[in-house]
């Protein structure tokens, strides 16, 4: 086994692994967060039977190479520990991994609302400027398509939150972990996998399009041909498989609590299929990580145009996030009301990442008396001229409107299907809506627009989620 000679990690400076034969992948690295309170596995490449000894706060595992060079330890768990620890790997020779902290490891992925930086977001001098914080540690996955599952990434090691780095973290990551690092007083770590302008189909693994029947003509049964190639062999970085095969590959089976994920404008117009595509990226992904109940927390799109696309595009994306939400362990954060219609990437990312600590703080952390979200529709229901929304129990408690009671963007439509517009009026947690024209309403939709920004919240300040009653 040959020595792997350690390099001190510098912003932007190479990988910190210079030697050939015994690697280590670039997820594992000094100044790392390991996710406490589970097993943490470690693993790498050394010479064939080599034997191999991981050790780190006190506890010890051991593995012997395979023929392929391969090798793996699992250590004990640990507690949360702020304190810089060494984790050792020895064969021949000795690699010692400095500043090594426990915590919570989340992945943060999508497109470029994800990608988003600090620098690029709101009060971006005064963000970065008061960032220095060593508990908050991110690494970012360069892009990179592949016609295969790869083993490993390079990468520009593990940052700590501080001024000279902090511009170039995922912004909603970054404000994610900020309020769960101060609620929980424990480090943070951000696993950046993400990329502008790409597609939710790259980023889903194989076993993601095979658990979902409604994929399975389109993707399933043609994974063979995926990802595709141009003429030049390069690979089409928006086909299936080959995110998932160059960029979330290498980081299994590095230990994390969750993911995040903002996506979806590049699917604009595909419905309930963006619904489907969920299912699979959300259920491989839990897959890939042999954690059925892995906790998964999106974003819903902002309000935009998109240019000469049907307005109703974007509602349907909208209505596919919040039917998301039917899966386990998912949680949505609403941003109709923190918009830019003229800007795709609304620079307040601040409050999504803290709309996403929510979720993780209320249903992960065991955090009480966190209201977590805003409404979520349940169902209609028709009385006479009247047609009465109600919410899921417990989103709409405090319901209010920014103009005297009466709800913005609703619409009405009988049995005929002719939508037109409602008064909406707060009674107690439910919403009244009357339309003239409309005798006996029978469905309702709300903010089914592509500007549409609603006035209806929570009492905890928490906006209510576009629907629409008849899909």
């Amino acid at each position: 086994m040959k020595l792997t000679k350690f390099v001190p990690l510098l912003p932007f400076c190479a990988a910190p692994f210079l030697s050939a034969d015994v690697t280590l992948p670039s997820v594992i690295g000094s100044h790392m967060v390991l996710q406490r309170d589970e097993p943490v596995p470690i693993w790498g490449w050394a010479d064939a039977k080599e034997e191999i000894t991981v050790e780190f706060n006190g506890h010890k595992a051991k593995a012997t190479a395979g023929d392929d060079k391969g090798w793996k330890v699992e250590l004990p768990a640990s507690k949360a520990n702020a304190k810089g620890q060494k984790l050792t790997i020895q064969g021949k020779n000795t690699i010692v991994l400095e500043d090594v902290l426990v915590g919570e490891v989340w992945l943060c992925s999508g497109q470029s609302n994800m990608e988003w930086t600090v620098s690029r977001s709101s009060n971006p001098q005064e963000e970065i400027a008061n960032s220095a914080n060593p508990l908050i540690r991110h690494i970012k996955v360069p892009h990179r398509p592949s016609d295969k599952a790869e083993t490993d990434v390079e990468t520009s090691g593990w940052l700590l939150a501080a001024p000279e780095t902090t511009g170039n973290f995922t912004a909603v990551g970054y404000f994610f972990a900020r309020h769960i690092q101060k609620e929980l007083n424990v480090p943070v770590g951000l696993l950046g996998s993400n990329w502008g302008g790409t597609r939710i189909d790259p980023w889903i693994p194989p076993v993601g399009y095979r658990a979902v029947p409604a994929l399975k003509a389109d993707f399933a049964d043609k994974l063979d041909q995926f990802p595709t190639k141009a003429a030049n062999g390069k690979v089409n970085h928006q086909t299936p498989l080959a995110l998932y095969n160059g960029m979330i590959s290498p980081l299994v089976p590095y230990g994390i609590r969750g993911a995040l994920w903002y996506q979806g404008e590049s699917n604009n117009g595909e419905g309930m299929l963006y619904h489907e595509k969920m299912k699979g990226l959300i259920s491989g992904w839990r897959s890939l990580w042999n954690k059925p109940e892995l906790p998964f927390y999106f974003v819903q799109l902002a309000p935009f145009k998109y240019g000469n696309r049907n307005p109703q595009d974007l509602a349907g994306i909208w209505h596919a996030q919040l039917a998301s939400l039917s899966i386990p362990h998912t949680g949505m954060a609403v941003t109709t009301d923190i918009a830019t219609t003229n800007n795709i990437h609304p620079p307040n990312k601040q409050d999504v990442g803290k709309r996403l600590a929510l979720w993780a703080l209320a249903k992960d952390y065991g955090k009480k008396d966190i209201v977590y979200t805003g409404p979520l529709f349940e169902k209609v229901e028709a009385k006479g001229t009247e047609l009465v929304v109600h919410f899921q129990k417990g989103t709409a408690d405090g319901l209010k409107t920014t103009d005297c009671q009466k709800a913005s963007h609703f619409e009405v439509a009988g049995k005929d299907g002719e939508w037109k517009p409602a008064v909406a009026m707060v009674r107690g947690d439910t919403i009244v809506l009357t339309a003239e024209g409309v005798e006996k309403p029978a469905s309702a939709r709300f903010a089914w627009d592509q500007v549409a920004e609603p006035n209806l919240f929570n009492g905890a300040g928490l906006p209510a989620s576009p629907f629409n009653s008849t899909w």
